[in-house]
């Protein structure tokens, strides 16, 4: 059975863009492009003295399983050189499953929706570009109602 996931992808060492391009490209292989959003320029989150970002969400129909897809996100990673040498730290791609339907998963290694998703503009300004009335499972609110209870915080910019 076929289910909508939400990813948000990263990038702050290289070419952001095409990096972040490259990603989806790939993410194809996993089902159908169903929307990307635009690119945003985003300050770094928890760890603030390395290089600014460029994130998107894409959302996609796939026939994998939410495991699967976490290991396929993975296989584009390390294909495309992501070294995980700092956690949170710099990275030329990070690709995170943050929703899959509307499922909730909380397993050693696997995390739906992400954890923090909830919290961080830059994963809320894209996705709610994209499915602003999509609900989170757990919390029940839309993305777009969760955006607007943000603080202001880290900067995001729509490019």
């Amino acid at each position: 059975m076929n289910e909508i996931a939400f990813l948000s992808l990263g990038s702050n060492l290289g070419n952001r863009a095409d990096n972040l391009r490259a990603a989806i490209t790939q993410l194809e292989a996993a089902g159908r492009l169903l929307a990307s959003s635009a690119m945003y320029e985003t300050q770094p989150v928890d760890v603030p003295n390395q290089p600014w970002f460029l994130n998107c969400v894409v959302a996609i129909e796939t026939k994998l399983a939410p495991r699967e897809l976490l290991h396929f996100a993975l296989r584009i990673e390390a294909a495309m050189g992501r070294l995980r040498m700092r956690e949170k730290g710099a990275r030329n791609i990070d690709i995170d499953v943050v929703l899959f339907g509307d499922v909730v998963i909380d397993e050693p290694g696997l995390r739906i929706p992400h954890r923090a998703m909830h919290r961080r503009r830059f994963v809320l300004e894209p996705l709610v570009e994209i499915a602003p009335g999509v609900r989170h499972p757990e919390i029940g609110q839309t993305m777009q109602e969760l955006l607007a209870e943000l603080p202001t915080g880290p900067m995001v910019r729509r490019l």
